[in-house]
């Protein structure tokens, strides 16, 4: 099976960046969809985020867990950390709600992930509470490089992280026991890595981090997520973008 990793980059950071190309955009929401193969209400909520991942303004992750493995089927694309932050994102709410298929919204609000209205919902609830407000973050490939920016913001009043996101667009998956057992399932955006580029207080910051970092688990795909808190306590997402890796 193929293991994702969790990792801190070697990045070289600079003041500026000048890409060939660069993908600048204002994204209303990070999804993030907590799935398994041994959950047999998880196929539709996988299908939906695969239509939520053609919408520009949108972030859509697939987050493969562990916990329901003992039913019968081994997940081949569940990290424990995945988990992790499920119930990490639980303990922040306050609410005890870890399920599957669950979607987290800009990292603050939790829906089914089958129910598109109630994600829809909590896109534009997430946004009165001042997720995604940062200004528009940037990512861009060039020259055998991943090169980020993330903008000047409110300095000395807000505090994030920055992460790298490795993502496979599609995978799909003959499930041969369980509760999906002979079902055919396609996962979307699935996250394959995550490396932390730094912490963000406000002050312009750009990052360049080699192609190769990302290169394995047939990672085709790149994400950047500037969230407030930490990856044990996270809290709202203020920025993220979407790229293709060429």
């Amino acid at each position: 099976m193929v293991r994702c990793c969790l990792a801190y980059a070697v990045v070289v950071v600079c003041s500026s960046v000048a890409p060939h190309s660069s993908v600048q955009a204002e994204p209303r929401a990070v999804v993030e969809l907590f799935t398994s193969q041994g959950c047999s209400s998880c196929p539709a909520a996988d299908k939906l985020l695969g239509e939520l991942a053609d919408d520009p303004s949108l972030v859509p992750l697939s987050m493969p867990i562990d916990y329901w493995d003992y039913l019968g089927w081994k997940d081949t694309l569940a990290d424990p950390r995945n988990t992790a932050r499920q119930r990490a994102y639980s303990h922040m709410r306050d609410d005890g709600q870890v399920y599957t298929p669950q979607v987290v919204v800009n990292g603050s609000l939790q829906v089914l992930g089958s129910d598109k209205a109630a994600i829809e919902r909590a896109i534009a609830q997430s946004r009165k509470y001042g997720a995604m407000s940062s200004p528009p973050v940037t990512l861009a490939v060039a020259d055998g490089h991943i090169n980020l920016s993330v903008p000047e913001g409110m300095e000395g009043r807000t505090s994030a992280e920055v992460w790298l996101c490795g993502i496979v667009k599609a995978v799909t998956i003959a499930i041969g026991r369980g509760e999906n057992k002979g079902r055919t399932v396609t996962y979307h955006n699935v996250v394959r890595r995550w490396i932390k580029l730094g912490d963000w207080t406000g002050r312009a910051n750009a990052w360049s981090v080699p192609m190769q970092t990302l290169k394995g688990d047939g990672i085709d795909e790149a994400a950047i997520l500037l969230q407030s808190g930490t990856m044990e306590k996270p809290k709202g997402v203020l920025g993220a973008t979407l790229v293709a890796l060429h």
